[in-house]
């Protein structure tokens, strides 16, 4: 089962999603295609945070910088496709420098409910999936049926159905938690726990945007959909009392049922 792309185009250009998997490739690159074994390690031992050094109070800087750091194409390219698929939405609510600001947190926290998860661990942690998490749980949280095409391989078969996002994202979530809690933290190869810490950071840093939109008449007003620049109601609800909207010259064509 494979995520390929949602339904809801954000009608704004994703500069910052577009700017994080281009840099995410770029330091890829530079040290995996032509890197030895002893080099790649290197750079994981370095730039990757490894619990054991966190605790002897070393890398304190690798929270961060493992977000860049992955191991190998699956990796990257399936970190890279889901933030595809659900950065451009968030971040047209959010708006450019808040969600860098909400993507990187995620993935330092992230990576701190792994550590905490593996005080003592020497497997080093990496991969901007923690983060990634955080954008999805970002977009499970204000767009809850937003329909995501998901691909699945039926042995001799290739179908692709429309799943809601809450569905789709409410299942990875109970396998990461299923992960986390059957496999121990000291010696999986998966980070569940970051995985786990990132989508519920992302849940959490986002209830205020979530709130300031309406809360639930937020999702009453775009039916759980990211609102779309075509959309008959395309001016956001704000529920904080004497708030204004934009007058009507500034929202053009679009209408307000207020």
């Amino acid at each position: 089962m494979l995520p390929i792309r949602d339904r809801n185009p954000s009608g704004h250009t994703p500069y910052v999603t577009h700017a994080l998997i281009a840099l995410n490739v770029a330091v890829f690159l530079a040290y995996w295609p032509a890197g030895t074994g002893a080099s790649i390690d290197e750079v994981f031992r370095t730039w990757g945070m490894v619990p054991a050094r966190l605790s002897a109070g070393e890398g304190l800087y690798t929270p961060l910088t493992s977000v860049f750091v992955h191991g190998g194409w699956f990796h990257i390219g399936l970190n890279m496709l889901f933030l595809r698929i659900f950065g451009d939405n968030l971040e047209a609510e959010m708006g450019h420098l808040k969600f860098l600001g909400f993507y990187l947190l995620c993935g330092v926290l992230a990576a701190l409910m792994q550590y905490v998860s593996a005080l003592h661990s020497e497997v080093p942690v990496a991969g901007a999936s923690g983060a990634v998490a955080g954008v999805m749980g970002g977009y499970f949280l204000m767009f809850p049926r937003a329909r995501v095409e998901v691909g699945f391989y039926l042995v001799v078969a290739f179908r692709i159905i429309a799943m809601p996002a809450w569905l789709l994202l409410s299942l990875w979530f109970a396998l990461q938690v299923w992960g986390g809690m059957s496999t121990p933290a000291s010696s999986s190869s998966v980070a569940f726990w970051a995985h786990i810490g990132g989508f519920l950071a992302g849940v959490l840093l986002s209830v205020r945007m979530w709130r300031m939109r309406g809360g639930r008449m937020f999702w009453h007003r775009f039916h759980g959909l990211p609102p779309h620049p075509t959309a008959e109601y395309a001016v956001p609800v704000v529920r904080r009392r004497g708030a204004r909207l934009p007058p009507p010259q500034a929202r053009g064509l679009f209408r307000s049922k207020d």
